[in-house]
């Protein structure tokens, strides 16, 4: 949250200067395996809470409402979290490297795209957080 939150504006504002683009990566790069260790805790720890109210994730059509959308949800994030850690955010250098009147269409892409995704997971990762705590209540 606080990379899209707090250092993505600071360095559209300063116009990408490139040391608020290098504390950007840094931070971004630094802050990718706590990431990755949440989303371990989230995919280890959501079965096992399943378990304990007797939802198996073998039978889908058991599943509540609720159950099907916090899953949904879960998926996505870590799709949106691969894309962006595995496809777009290691070109963002290259590409953002290149002069905005020079990028070709995909270029173009990649780079929106990195920017993007980021906001769309912490939406997500919200929306996860909400559903959780309307499942936790149900």
């Amino acid at each position: 949250m606080f990379l899209s939150l707090v250092l993505a504006p600071l360095v559209r504002g300063r116009k990408a200067v490139p040391e608020f683009m290098a504390l950007f990566r840094s931070a971004a790069l630094r802050f990718r395996p706590t990431v990755w260790v949440a989303i371990a805790v989230l995919l280890t720890t959501g079965p096992l809470l399943l378990s304990q109210r007797g939802i198996q994730l073998t039978s889908p059509a058991s599943w509540s409402g609720i159950v099907t959308a916090k899953l949904t949800l879960v998926g996505l994030l870590v799709v949106l979290t691969l894309l962006h850690d595995l496809v777009f955010g290691p070109q963002v250098s290259r590409v953002s490297a290149i002069p905005e009147s020079k990028r070709t269409a995909g270029e173009q892409v990649v780079f929106k795209s990195a920017r993007v995704l980021p906001r769309l997971s912490l939406l997500i990762a919200l929306a996860v957080v909400i559903v959780a705590a309307m499942l936790a209540r149900s």
